[in-house]
């Protein structure tokens, strides 16, 4: 038997599904929630930027060396990319699903494993972390025997 874990992701929040074979459903495994990557970036500085000034006279301001919503949105992406590099090592699944937003999926995509990436059989770039199980199979139709 097969069994095949459906991950449905964005920024903020995933959701893992796992589904034990031919037309036995969608049975939610964990929510993952990571408000971080919800929050305004102006939100996550704690002051203004530091100033700085030579001694020719010359003077700035130091910038952010990354937006600060674009770090948390990729840690939440290594968190997501090392619960399945988990489930792979003590064979809780034989194959994934991958379903994320089109901008997370490329930063899920950098923090996945080769090991990982080769049980993966099917990526979709949806955001349909607001369907509930029924809508979620409905579209999973095409490369899942819900």
């Amino acid at each position: 038997m097969t069994t095949t874990w459906i991950l449905v992701a964005n920024a903020s929040r995933a959701d893992l599904y796992v589904n034990q074979g031919p037309h036995t459903g969608l049975e939610l495994v964990k929510t993952y929630l990571h408000a971080a990557s919800r929050e305004r970036s102006q939100e996550m500085i704690s002051d203004r930027p530091g100033r700085y000034e030579t001694d020719g006279g010359a003077h700035g301001a130091f910038s952010q060396p990354t937006d600060p919503k674009q770090h948390e949105e990729d840690k939440f992406a290594a968190e997501l990319a090392h619960e399945l590099e988990t489930g792979r090592t003590s064979n809780r699944y034989t194959r994934l699903i991958l379903v994320a937003s089109d901008p997370f999926m490329g930063k899920l995509n950098k923090h996945i494993s080769a090991h990982v990436r080769d049980l993966t059989t099917d990526t979709i770039e949806k955001d349909y972390t607001n369907l509930d199980e029924k809508e979620l199979a409905g579209h999973l139709e095409g490369c899942l025997f819900v």
